[in-house]
């Protein structure tokens, strides 16, 4: 939505700037929001404030990564900065893509050691063809391998490379440790406090512009919701004004319009948001008490429409079937549970998630759900799982398009950062997965990153793998580059499944005997049933077994006591092993307390057999 941008440049609000925190995952974006917070005043002396303050959310906090854009203010000096912090994963590029449609300019986050990498291209790409104007900063300088001036010749190397141009070259640059709260110009001028980074915010990211005379213009960007005033939009003005109890008009993407009056005006001030009588052109704003509305909406004079183009967003290309439930404990733990339950949730789900599309199948059980990756699917079930939904899901699919007659398939570049011990291998395994070795890079710290383009197929399951023949010590980034023409077939799981015979309780003995046969997924005193998947088979084929056998007793005295049953510690799945996990035949079912995998059909007499 560049074209509004340059429809009218006058300075709406020479007393704003409007800016978005970009980079790469855990390169410091939230902590740096802390310290801003911090060293702005927003907080008292005497406040206890959590640590990532602006990662609100249960799952947030648990995984350290940020998984919904939020919006922030803080004042220095007389000008108001709305700091919008976005989510580093690939997976909630759509988080990104909005976001920048509310900012004037960004901040580019690097890690002075890890330097440019794959989310970092990617939201940079974004910015630059918007024309934003960029800062950059290089953050944890204090780390003890920190090569800040290689990295920023890498930084130099990805704008060119991105087709950046003269004045967005002409970026400030700034070194930062976030989590000690300093920023500096030069390197040998040790940082004191982040005054360097509020006066670079404030001198080179242009105040917003628009016509405050003009017919309102408010893009929605972001949903909220309260359980007092209703659905929340979060708006970027970019035309006109707009007052409480103003008759406004809302935009649909279809280009209906709707009438309806403004009941709530918010604006952002630190982590809260405070209630405002009237806002301008430029300004970050809330507006309640209006139903249905959705993002990339707009919000515009009732008499004088004007709506903004609507917002284009990255395709979607992966999808996996959410479904009811359909085991022997369906039931038991969740509290909704029903198809119309779950599709309620997803289309839920769809009013704020831009990114996620979802489809009918053959069956109304279930919902064909199409997102960007595995993680934003995964993160999904998981925050679905802990509202007390119960369902059943597939493995991964990937999304395939018809062009000039040939099927094309998505794919992705890969960047692995591993010690050199391990290259090898890591090679082997992703040339198995049709992957392709683009570059290739030694630093001489003992790691090597290697750089690979491979179909997004070939990366389903394979994060586990890549974490055992690395002993985890490697990292592993990956990013949509593209569509090319269908791969061929890519080698599923190599191993067999050990599946439960009949419904029971598993038994210590019956554990221990089959321990040999291969790796074990649950403890003893589990209830289980037939085709329960309780284990890992060290063959290819899949092995019916019975797990709840018992010990046999007997009248007849031992001379010495039973010879004590030592018990392997069983690999208990997490949500995303199990999904990585699965192969086509196979569902994960999650409950509320549990994550079971499962065979799609659960009779062993009516499944069929795949003997190798």
């Amino acid at each position: 939505m560049p074209e509004h941008r340059t429809a009218r440049p006058t300075v709406a609000n020479a007393a704003r700037r409007n800016i978005a925190i970009i980079a790469h995952v855990d390169h410091g974006k939230t902590t740096l929001v802390d310290a801003l917070l911090f060293q702005s005043g927003t907080f008292r002396a005497n406040e206890r404030v959590a640590e990532r303050a602006m990662d609100s959310i249960d799952l947030e906090r648990e995984r350290g990564i940020t998984i919904m854009a939020k919006n922030t203010a803080v004042h220095y000096g007389d000008v108001l900065v709305n700091i919008v912090d976005t989510p580093g994963h690939a997976d909630f590029g759509g988080e990104v893509e909005r976001t920048l449609s509310m900012v004037d300019g960004v901040l580019l986050l690097v890690d002075a050691s890890e330097g440019p990498l794959p989310q970092t291209r990617y939201v940079l790409r974004k910015a630059l063809e918007r024309r934003l104007p960029p800062i950059v900063v290089i953050n944890k300088i204090d780390r003890q391998d920190a090569r800040p001036k290689d990295v920023l010749n890498e930084v130099y190397d990805l704008f060119i490379d991105l087709d950046a141009t003269e004045e967005q070259l002409d970026f400030p640059v700034l070194y930062t440790n976030a989590r000690a709260g300093t920023s500096t110009r030069d390197l040998e001028t040790p940082g004191v406090d982040l005054r360097p980074l509020f006066d670079a915010i404030v001198s080179h990211v242009p105040p917003p512009a628009g016509d405050a005379a003009a017919p309102l213009q408010m893009f929605v960007a972001n949903l909220d919701s309260s359980d007092y005033v209703g659905r929340i939009a979060v708006c970027r003005v970019f035309n006109g004004r707009v007052r409480l109890g103003d008759m406004v008009a809302v935009s649909k993407v279809d280009g209906t319009l709707h009438p309806t009056r403004v009941t709530k005006l918010f604006a952002f001030d630190g982590l809260k948001r405070v209630e405002v009588e009237d806002a301008g052109a430029g300004d970050i704003v809330c507006v309640a008490g209006i139903a249905d509305i959705t993002i990339g909406e707009t919000i515009t004079d009732a008499e004088h429409p004007d709506p903004l183009p609507p917002l284009a967003i990255d395709e979607p290309t992966v999808s996996m079937i959410f479904g009811v439930n359909t085991s022997p404990m369906a039931g038991r733990d969740g509290q909704y549970v029903t198809s119309r339950q779950l599709r309620d949730r997803l289309n839920k789900e769809l009013l704020g998630n831009v990114s996620i599309r979802l489809e009918d199948t053959d069956s109304p059980e279930q919902i064909r759900v199409i997102g960007r990756g595995e993680l934003q699917l995964s993160i999904l079930i998981e925050m679905m799982r802990r509202e007390g939904y119960e369902l059943q899901v597939s493995r991964p699919e990937i999304v395939t398009r018809e062009v000039n007659g040939r099927v094309v398939e998505p794919v992705e570049t890969l960047m692995i950062d591993v010690p050199d011990d391990y290259q090898g291998v890591v090679i082997a395994q992703v040339g198995g997965r049709r992957g392709t070795m683009t570059k290739m890079v030694n630093h001489g710290s003992g790691r090597v990153r290697l750089e690979f383009s491979i179909p997004t197929r070939g990366l389903i399951g394979f994060r586990s793998q890549f974490l055992t023949d690395t002993r985890g010590t490697g990292i592993m980034n990956h990013l949509f580059h593209g569509w090319q023409p269908w791969f061929g077939p890519i080698p599923a799981r190599a191993t067999g499944a050990l599946v439960a015979d009949r419904a029971g309780v598993s038994t210590a003995y019956a554990i221990y005997n089959l321990q040999e046969r291969g790796e074990i997924f649950i403890g003893p005193g589990t209830p289980v049933y037939e085709g329960f998947i309780v284990g890992e088979n060290a063959r290819a084929n899949d092995l019916d077994v019975n797990v709840t056998k018992e010990k046999k007793q007997t009248n007849m005295r031992a001379s010495t006591a039973d010879e004590a049953i030592r018990l392997v510690p069983p690999r208990v799945l997490g949500l995303e092993q199990a999904i990585e996990f699965i192969n086509d035949d196979e569902f994960v079912e999650v409950t509320p307390t549990s994550i079971r995998v499962r065979k799609r059909v659960l009779a062993a007499n009516m499944r069929p057999k795949n003997r190798e």
